[in-house]
């Protein structure tokens, strides 16, 4: 389907898409026995009004998934309701571990697919969960920082949005709480991203690409103990 685009390089569906203030990320990990059957995530991204519009696959192989956990690298596909890719993030391995400051976490995100407009990075901090959101000119635009315990016990996980300007938090990447069973027993987990509406439309997709990056840095269950990650690896 051929769209119109935005300075012949932004698809105008991925405008819309970005427009609304919320957006829901729903992850729906579906896992076998927790281990050499663990498949390959997938994501519902819906609007405001809970609406599904797009659905996001991670892309790898089996020996990644089992071998490199949540460190591993992925390509993550997002598409529209006509299965058309409009979104292409590229997450290469790295640490998470504050011990390794040379090699920590980062994302590509490109739209459409094959021209970058931004990149996600994690910035090093012996106890915060730290992240920068870049321009296509690796400028710093947007820093996101998260709580001293990044583990959902009742309540969400809410991760702010800042300009690198003046500090100034201008939205919120939050883990919500899905009840207690849901947390328990499956490994499905439900983020809200919130943004001003005048924020430039790049940048939304960058702080999308960042929601995917904190739920594998964060969020994603460890082997079969189903621990999950942190700032110490």
């Amino acid at each position: 389907m051929a769209a119109p685009c935005c300075g012949d390089t932004f698809p105008q569906q991925v405008l819309r898409f970005l427009k609304p203030v919320k957006l829901e990320l729903k992850n729906r990990w579906m896992v076998q026995n927790k281990g050499l059957n663990m498949t390959n995530n997938q994501y519902e991204i819906k609007n405001s009004m809970g609406q599904k519009i797009y659905s996001a696959k991670e892309q790898n192989d089996c020996c990644t998934r089992n071998c490199c956990g949540p460190q591993r690298s992925f390509d993550l596909k997002i598409k529209d309701q006509n299965d058309q890719e409009v979104i292409h993030l590229i997450k290469p391995f790295r640490c998470t571990s504050c011990m390794c400051p040379c090699c920590l976490q980062e994302m590509e995100v490109q739209a459409p697919p094959g021209t970058t407009i931004g990149y996600v990075i994690q910035n090093w901090h012996p106890f915060l969960p730290k992240l920068s959101l870049l321009g296509t000119a690796n400028e710093t635009l947007l820093t996101i920082e998260g709580p001293l315990c990044a583990i959902s016990c009742c309540g969400d996980v809410d991760f702010d949005s800042a300009l690198i300007t003046d500090g100034h938090v201008i939205g919120r990447i939050s883990k919500q709480w899905s009840g207690l069973i849901k947390e328990g027993l499956t490994d499905a987990d439900n983020f809200g991203i919130s943004f001003p509406m005048d924020l430039d439309v790049k940048m939304k997709a960058v702080l999308l690409g960042a929601c995917f990056l904190i739920d594998f840095m964060f969020f994603e269950n460890v082997g079969d103990s189903g621990q999950r990650c942190s700032v110490f690896g």
